[in-house]
């Protein structure tokens, strides 16, 4: 694929989880998460992106969200459970989004905060409407999403590369 290759990367935080004496790593949903997860889908299926690639974190929660997510979208994306998703620092999660594949134009990444926020907002050099501002107002809350798109390989990816197109939260 060229250099100018359109990409998409869909940062979405996992659904609303318990709060038990559990690790935290095994920590499942909350009811509130088992409902948002398949809205979470629904809404991603309605905008038309088929994914190329997911990468979930390995906790408990994300898989879950991942698993109820999935089935509402037309068509299943390979998958790839990536233990270093978990509690990955903003370094650690933009050299992961630099390992993608050149085949790869629509990823999807499904982790935890503060990681996925703090990726939205360093990516984003620009956005639609007032999507940065509502990113900023709200946060991430749980089963939020972000949209940014940028042109070049996945080895470009560094701060400021891309557009928020578009920021969800399960409250829209």
């Amino acid at each position: 694929m060229s250099a100018d290759t359109p990409r998409r990367i869909v940062l979405l935080r996992h659904a609303k989880a318990e709060w038990s004496q559990e690790s935290d790593h095994e920590r499942p949903l909350a009811e509130r998460g088992r409902m948002e997860a398949p809205m979470v889908g629904r809404k991603l299926a309605d905008s038309g992106t088929v994914f190329d690639l997911a990468l979930c974190s390995t906790a408990v929660r994300t898989r879950e969200t991942w698993k109820l997510a999935v089935h509402e979208m037309p068509q299943r994306p390979r998958t790839v459970y990536e233990e270093r998703l978990y509690d990955a620092s903003l370094g650690e999660l933009i050299a992961l989004v630099d390992e993608t594949p050149d085949d790869v134009t629509n990823l999807l990444v499904i982790g935890h905060n503060p990681g996925m926020h703090a990726l939205a907002d360093a990516l984003s050099g620009s956005g639609e409407g007032d999507a940065l501002a509502r990113m900023a107002r709200g946060g991430f809350p749980t089963a939020a999403f972000a949209v940014v798109e940028f042109s070049g390989s996945w080895k470009t990816v560094e701060h400021g590369v891309g557009r928020l197109a578009e920021y969800w939260t399960p409250n829209d």
